[in-house]
């Protein structure tokens, strides 16, 4: 197994530890303004496999615009997965929700689907949270997609009841019912995070 390059504000010596299938030229860095458009493109093309699930809502859904993702690349909390000419790849957008790290958005292109690096992606993002002594990784996602709740799963999250969701959870939540997420039966997952 190859060890993928973590920089940017990840500690290097933790950070070569995230073991992946493949990554020997790819490495994870945070995002920057000249990366804005080409994250949008990775949206637009991670959500075209939702079509083959009747979710068209979901893959013709607009990427976040470039102020808000440029947003997430000042305030230090967007990193990218990137080959060797460092061309974007996937890209990762965290959040601080109630006192933890919370994956707001996490997607690769589908042409490098299925290759660790959402994986690679989601552990960054864990190793940044245990550097600030953050005690969890949260996210929301969709109970029956393969790529979602199962998927986190394997990672190691666990689906929260509602009687476990805190305040800002409950507010994702109930802005992604706005939106009309609510479709299609979606969770909060926490995984903790050893600090």
């Amino acid at each position: 197994m190859a060890k993928l390059a973590v920089d940017s504000g990840i500690s290097m010596g933790i950070a070569a530890g995230v073991e992946t299938t493949s990554l020997n030229t790819h490495r994870i860095r945070t995002g920057t303004t000249e990366d804005l458009e080409l994250l949008r493109e990775i949206e637009r093309s991670a959500g075209m496999i939702f079509a083959e699930y009747d979710m068209l809502a979901i893959s013709e859904d607009e990427p976040p615009d470039i102020a808000s993702l440029s947003s997430y690349s000042q305030d230090g909390r967007l990193w990218v997965l990137v080959n060797e000419a460092d061309h974007p790849i996937a890209y990762l957008m965290a959040d601080l929700v109630d006192g933890c790290a919370h994956i707001e958005q996490v997607s690769v292109h589908a042409t490098h689907a299925g290759n660790g690096f959402g994986r690679a992606l989601i552990e960054a993002v864990t190793l940044w949270a245990s550097e600030r002594k953050l005690p969890a990784v949260t996210l929301t996602t969709f109970r029956d997609v393969p790529w979602n709740a199962p998927y986190y799963q394997r990672l190691g999250f666990e689906i929260l009841s509602e009687v476990d969701h805190t305040p800002g959870l409950r507010r994702i939540r109930q802005e992604e019912k706005r939106r009309g997420l609510d479709r299609w039966p979606r969770v909060c997952m926490k995984r903790n995070v050893t600090c």
